[in-house]
Parts: C-alpha cells; structure tokens; sequence
C-alpha cells in the first residue's frame, strides 16, 4: 500500500484543516439548501421547454458562491461576536485560522464571481437577484441582528430569493416572472418565520450572550413568541398549498403539503403549550424536513 501524503500550508495546517475552515466559512449545509431552493425553481419553471442541463449547472455554481459570499460577509461582520457564543467559538475567524485579508479575499472573489456567473450565463435579472440578496443579507440583515428581532423580517426577503432566482434563470429574466416564481418565493418567505424562531428558541441563551434578540417577544422564550411561530406555522399552510389552487401541482402534492402543513403546525402549538426547548428543538428539525419536501411535492406531483 502507497503511504499516504499529508500536503501542509506554509503555516504548518494541512490542506484538510484549510478545507475544513472553508466550509465552516461558506456555511456549506446551509448553501446547500438554499441552492436546493433554486434548482427546484428552475426546474418547475423549466416544464414547458425542457430543462437546459448547462444552464442548471451553471445555476447552482453560482447560486452556491453568491450565497457562500453571503455567509463569509456576516462571519466577518460577526467575527468579535461569533466568540462569545458557544455555537460560533470554534470558527476559523475567531480562533484566527483565518485572516481577515484571506476572509475578505474569499467572499469578494466568491460573490463576484457568483454573480457574473449569473448575469452572464443566466440573465441580467439572475444577476441583479443574487447581488441583491447577497448585499441585504450582509449589510442589512446582519447589522440588525443586535438592534431588533424585525431583522428576522428583512432576512427573510433574501432568504426567499433562490426560488424566484431559479425560476428566473430558467424563464430568461425581465418581464418572465410568472405567478409560479411569486408563489415558490412566498412559501419560502412564510417558512423563515417558524424556521429561524425555532433556532432563536434553542439557541436563546447562546444569542443572548452576542446580544442578539431573534425571538419576535421582548419576553424572549415565552407565551407570546410561541403564539406568534404558532400564528405564522397556521399561515405557511395555505400559503404552501396555493400553488394547487394556480395548477401548479395537483392532487397528490396537496395531500402532501396538507399533511406536512397540520404536522408542522402541530409541532408549533406543543411549543406553544409547554414553552420548553425540547418542542422547539423538534419544530426546528420539522422546518428542515418542511421545506424541501413541500417543495418536490410541488416539482413531482
């Protein structure tokens, strides 16, 4: 058997630690989600002509270096912050296995390039779409984040995109936006809400510690936030079931929705009557599964 090599950086870290801090950096399990939510919207606005396998590739490189630069420009905003968190200490910022330089060098050149990629191979609007919701998510969302728990609103517009993105490199831009990308991006929208409250929930005490307050009541984990996550759960349910209504998808992916919808719903209301981190914890991983089964229901049935 070949000896394994172990290949090192000047400064002594190998080049599968180096990896490593990358991916922490992009926040690879969440780009991966969000690209998801592009490609199925490519691929639902792709029915009537076929889908363009280029282009889809293209799509996802792109989608996935915009959002990539998106989650580096909030590590770097929040590199003081991330090491006061339990959560965020062991980043490559905080624990200066990264530079700022390299950081900075990093995002520019994945959100730059993510954006030509868009621009060119898609169209002006894809472009205009993901350097939109690259620059209100860094400069706008997280600034908030430590001032109100309204910036779980102003993320959630950016964090919708990615459907509408897909939908709009598969129709060719302006004046193709149909009722379908509105209707994708308004499930997505809706979804955020319950989703990034369920985390808040969890990870209350660890935000608390950064001063951030996530959580829509002043009273942090009470009756009133769980009310407000039950309240936007209930609406997710005929949000996600619209497309039905539009012809979008039939009878098999309304049954789906309908059942996920009253399950997820559920969810909400046990976090409502106990208050405790254990229901939220569970509405967290609901909202996981939630999103991206709606939506191959949508796509398939």
């Amino acid at each position: 058997m070949l000896a394994q090599k172990t290949y090192i950086t000047e400064k002594g870290v190998s080049l599968g630690d180096k990896i490593s801090d990358y991916v922490q950096f992009i926040k690879l399990r969440l780009s991966a989600l969000v690209v998801f939510s592009a490609a199925i919207g490519f691929v639902i606005a792709s029915r009537e002509t076929g889908i363009d396998w280029v282009k889809f590739i293209l799509l996802i490189i792109g989608g996935f270096l915009v959002t990539g630069s998106s989650n580096g420009f909030n590590q770097i905003a929040e590199k003081e912050l991330d090491k006061l968190m339990k959560r965020t200490a062991t980043r490559p910022l905080p624990q200066e296995r990264m530079t700022i330089n390299e950081a900075y060098i990093l995002a520019f050149a994945m959100g730059i390039t993510g954006v030509l990629i868009l621009w060119i191979f898609m169209n002006p609007l894809s472009g205009i779409l993901g350097f939109f919701a690259l620059v209100f998510y860094a400069m706008l969302y997280t600034p908030l984040k430590q001032k109100t728990p309204f910036a779980v609103f102003v993320g959630a517009f950016p964090g919708a995109i990615p459907p509408l993105l897909g939908c709009v490199a598969a129709t060719n831009g302006f004046g193709n936006i149909t009722i379908y990308a509105w209707l994708l991006f308004s499930i997505q929208f809706m979804w955020q809400f319950p989703h990034f409250w369920a985390i808040a929930w969890v990870l209350d005490d660890d935000y608390k510690k950064a001063g951030f307050n996530m959580l829509p009541s002043a009273g942090g984990r009470d009756k009133a936030s769980a009310f407000q996550v039950l309240i936007y759960t209930l609406f997710l349910i005929p949000v996600s079931l619209s497309p039905i209504f539009f012809k979008m998808s039939g009878n098999i992916s309304a049954i789906i929705i309908a059942t996920c919808g009253i399950y997820f719903a559920y969810q909400a209301y046990t976090l409502y009557k106990d208050c405790t981190v254990k229901s939220a914890q569970k509405l967290m991983f609901g909202s996981f599964i939630y999103l991206p089964v709606v939506q191959l229901a949508i796509m398939l049935a």
